[in-house]
């Protein structure tokens, strides 16, 4: 079973994309600041990364530069209710940028569509 990070500081958010990726067969950690994401990411280097942009303290994007920089293949999906980041060239090294909405369903497939494009590549050469 596939696990996601999910790092968020609102709780009734990772609360509901908990629930909803729990529904779709996935395991799924939380973290309410990107600096215990980070340590929840070199805990338990999970399968795919959902980071909010603006939170307290380290900000997604810094975040989203120290998790590339630990393990380039985890994707990323920068998961925000700024659309305005989309713009900015740091963000583009995310895999996804998808723009929150009560409705999960985009979020969702996002995650799908890139953990299945992850499995197609394989695990890297040695």
């Amino acid at each position: 079973m596939p696990t996601i990070l999910i790092v968020d500081d609102e709780a009734n958010l990772r609360l509901l994309y908990r629930k909803e990726l729990e529904d779709e067969g996935f395991e799924v950690i939380e973290a309410a600041t990107a600096e215990e994401g980070l340590r929840e990411f070199e805990r338990r280097r999970p399968d795919l990364v959902v980071l909010d942009i603006r939170m307290p303290g380290m900000n997604g994007l810094e975040a989203m530069a120290q998790v590339l920089d630990r393990d380039r293949r985890v994707p990323i999906v920068l998961h925000t209710a700024y659309d305005s980041y989309r713009d900015d060239f740091t963000s583009w090294a995310a895999d996804a940028y998808v723009t929150k909405s009560a409705d999960t369903a985009e979020l969702v497939r996002t995650v799908r569509r890139l953990l299945e494009e992850r499995a197609h590549i394989g695990p890297p050469e040695l």
